[in-house]
């Protein structure tokens, strides 16, 4: 069973490291390829093409300047450990402990605009580029284009080699999940949803929550060496507990 994330915008590069495991992006020519072209951008091709700030703008053309292919401790950070955004900040995995962080290499995968694929420990360097971006390359003009079936392909040999079922269990965003072809990946999908209830009862997804609910789960999965599906309805942290009237098997809802 494999879980699979989005990343965040939001980066910590500073903070003490909780362990000295890393791993080595897999897809680094394919990155380094991404790099290049947008070192071709000028900060105010970055600044309209990602709809971000000047200011930002900036600091993304300078890190693509000064990215190197070379992934080493001294210039990179596990991407788990370098996001830091809601997500991450409700997985809190710089709580984990060694074997946790060996589950989690196991079991976890975060989609990325820039890396396609990364394991738990895999060095990144400081970088934005959304999925979502409409980046014009020589495959096509966005980046769902660019990967085509190379995330997809990555994630089925992983799929293969990951204890337990054959079940990718979707806590990512509808942007990111849209680079994987889930025909082509011949594995059970399972999405789970987060709702917390208003002040009239009524239960709806709050982005803010719902994003730290999907850290969490994966924190508790990789805890608690969940391998088969069956026992996601288990998850009760913060306050979520299943709702079985209102849940299928692929689209459990966990409601707060």
């Amino acid at each position: 069973m494999l879980t699979v994330l989005s990343p965040a915008k939001s980066l910590d590069f500073e903070s003490r490291l909780p362990t000295r495991k890393h791993s080595e992006p897999r897809l680094l020519d394919e990155t380094t390829a991404l790099i290049d072209v947008m070192r071709g951008k000028s900060p105010a091709d970055i600044a309209a093409l990602m709809h971000i700030s000047d200011e930002l703008a900036h600091l993304n053309a300078t890190r693509y300047a000064e990215f190197t292919p070379e992934h080493t401790a001294a210039t990179a950070r596990p991407a788990v450990l370098a996001f830091n955004g809601d997500v991450y900040q409700g997985m809190a995995a710089g709580t984990f402990g060694e074997r946790d962080f060996t589950e989690a290499q196991k079991t976890l995968r975060i989609l990325s605009g820039l890396y396609g694929v990364l394991r738990p420990l895999d060095l990144i360097q400081p970088h934005r580029l959304e999925m979502g971006t409409r980046l014009a390359t020589a495959r096509g003009r966005s980046l769902y284009d660019w990967w085509g079936g190379r995330v997809t392909d990555l994630l089925r040999r992983d799929l293969d080699d990951s204890p337990g079922s054959p079940v990718l269990v979707n806590l990512a965003s509808q942007e990111y999940f849209g680079v994987v072809d889930t025909d082509a990946l011949d594995a059970r999908v399972i999405t789970p949803r987060f709702e917390d209830r208003d002040r009239q009862g009524t239960a709806r997804v709050v982005s803010f929550y719902a994003k730290r609910a999907r850290g969490s789960m994966a924190a508790w999965l990789v805890r608690h060496r969940v391998r088969t599906p069956g026992r996601i309805v288990d998850f009760a942290v913060d306050g979520y507990t299943y709702d079985e009237a209102r849940s299928t098997p692929d689209h459990p809802v966990f409601v707060r």
